[in-house]
């Protein structure tokens, strides 16, 4: 188990901490992500921001838009442009049902996090979610000052 752990694949390289707070994941699904190898060696060395990001259907395909992943120190010539559309990669049954719940229920596709798996395989955590209103992100806010406020009392009781 504490082999795990210290695995260099299986990592967190980005997560998007933010997303959780502006939206209400209904669910969840794990795609691949279509690389070079510049943009890989870049994801291993640690360095990813998918904040501003979000993914769309276009033409039957799935697409990661606006992530950035900063050219790579040593590719040279060969280097990938920061922030160039990504193919995500599912399945033809989790494709369907990603557009179908994204046109009808008017849901979001919102990147999670983007780690290594345990083959060493970049994956991205893709959320369906739907969009907060204000006092919903309040109502989020109050419960995890309580939660917070909670454990500390009952710290501080023994």
């Amino acid at each position: 188990m504490n082999q795990k752990k210290n695995d260099p694949n299986n990592r967190t390289v980005a997560e998007n901490r933010k997303a959780r707070f502006s939206f209400e994941v209904v669910d969840t699904v794990e795609a691949g992500l279509v690389l070079t190898g510049t943009e890989v060696k870049s994801l291993r060395q640690g360095q990813a921001n998918i904040q501003e990001s979000y993914a769309s259907v276009e033409d039957g395909e799935i697409w990661l838009i606006n992530s950035y992943l900063p050219e790579y120190l040593q590719g040279n010539r060969f280097n990938h442009e920061p922030r160039r559309r990504r193919k995500l990669l599912l399945n033809k049954r989790e494709m369907a049902r990603l557009a179908q719940s994204v046109e009808r229920e008017g849901m979001t596709m919102v990147p999670l996090k983007i780690y290594f798996n345990d083959r060493g395989r970049a994956k991205l955590l893709l959320a369906i979610a739907r969009g907060k209103k204000l006092h919903d992100k309040r109502e989020s806010e109050k419960q995890r000052d309580w939660a917070r406020e909670k454990g500390r009392l009952l710290r501080a009781r023994g």
